[in-house]
């Protein structure tokens, strides 16, 4: 079965890993020349762990490239696995990728900078907008430091964002001040969401 469909992340991930291995493209020529093979036997070939070869075998399985029947020599039965398809396409439409959906109580949420949050934004030089910003966490040797380069737009935003000392705010009013496209909501609602992991900002009712 030849992947022409899109594929979802996690199958393409999968897929990729295996496709990754350092004995795969050895492996793959195995798949094709043979009729059908083992896993016994394509593990003697390529001189491989029996089990790294039934992994990725199975492996090969589950994403539907290659298929197995089980027969019987003696009262052994095993595995015989085949290509479905010469030709592997992995493809991935990311407009598929999960995004947060731009829902009206979530635009209705309110913020504001949490107090004592250790975090550092940088402002852009000369302009209405922060440029970065620094995540602290931990105390002193395992005190830690991520710093967030964030987009113009988020940057926007947060320069609008409340202070601790002032009221929260809804976050579609926020965004009204910033002046921004509709269309950059998700990547506010992101940085909002990773905000709010680490204690930056607040928001009411959580």
């Amino acid at each position: 079965m030849t992947k022409k469909s899109s594929m979802d992340f996690q199958s393409a991930s999968r897929l990729a890993t295996l496709i990754s291995r350092s004995f795969a493209e050895d492996f793959f020529r195995l798949l094709v020349i043979y009729e059908d093979i083992s896993a016994s036997e394509s593990a003697s070939i390529l001189d491989l762990h029996i089990k790294t070869a039934q992994d990725f075998l199975e492996g090969l399985v589950s994403e539907g490239v290659v298929e197995r029947k089980e027969v019987s020599q003696g009262k052994r039965p095993h595995y015989r696995y085949k290509m479905v398809d010469p030709k592997i396409d992995i493809r991935v439409n990311l407009n598929e990728i999960p995004k947060k959906e731009i829902v009206e109580d979530y635009r209705d949420l309110e913020i504001r900078e949490m107090k004592n949050n250790r975090a550092v934004f940088t402002s852009g030089s000369g302009t209405d907008m922060i440029s970065s910003i620094t995540l602290i966490t931990g105390e002193g040797r395992k005190k830690k430091e991520r710093k967030i380069n964030i987009t113009d737009r988020q940057g926007k935003f947060l320069f609008y964002l409340p202070f601790p000392t002032s009221k929260h705010e809804k976050i579609k009013h926020i965004y009204k001040k910033s002046d921004l496209d509709r269309k950059f909501m998700p990547e506010i609602l992101d940085l909002v969401d990773i905000l709010l992991d680490y204690k930056v900002i607040e928001a009411l009712g959580r």
